[in-house]
């Protein structure tokens, strides 16, 4: 039982590490929503995607959650006409970043939701260890 408890706290452990960095990349896109390119008609800040993969660990017998790979997402950038922006092109174009805030705030939201899934787990499997040593103890 206690192994099952153990590889159960892996699993939701994982899980809280890669809500962790999903959070993050969610957090630095939401803070370059509005980071243009420095130069004319140079690229703004291009919005960041987390993919995950699942890993077995052997030793507890468990599929991990991890990180895959942090990525680029290729779609385009939108284009406003700012002829007086620093980073406008020739025609006075500029390009903005390709993030969109209303996914972002939905990602952010499944994030905190997935967080707090697995923050329950954890609580739920130490209370149940911490029982499991109390009947051990009478």
């Amino acid at each position: 039982m206690v192994d099952s408890l153990q590889a159960s706290m892996m699993v939701a452990s994982s899980g809280l590490e890669a809500q962790s960095t999903r959070m993050r990349i969610v957090s630095e896109n939401l803070a370059n929503a509005n980071a243009t390119g420095r130069a004319a008609g140079a690229d703004p800040y291009q919005r960041k995607t987390v993919t995950f993969d699942a890993a077995m660990d052997r030793a507890a017998g468990a599929q991990l959650v991890k990180v895959k790979d942090v990525g680029v997402d290729s779609s385009p950038f939108r284009v406003e006409y700012d002829p007086g922006h620093p980073a406008a092109d020739k025609s006075g174009y500029v390009k903005l970043p390709n993030v969109n805030m209303m996914i972002e705030m939905a990602d952010m939201r499944e994030v905190n939701r997935s967080y707090e899934a697995n923050l329950q787990v954890m609580k739920q499997v130490r209370s149940m260890l911490g029982m499991t040593i109390d009947l051990l103890r009478s």
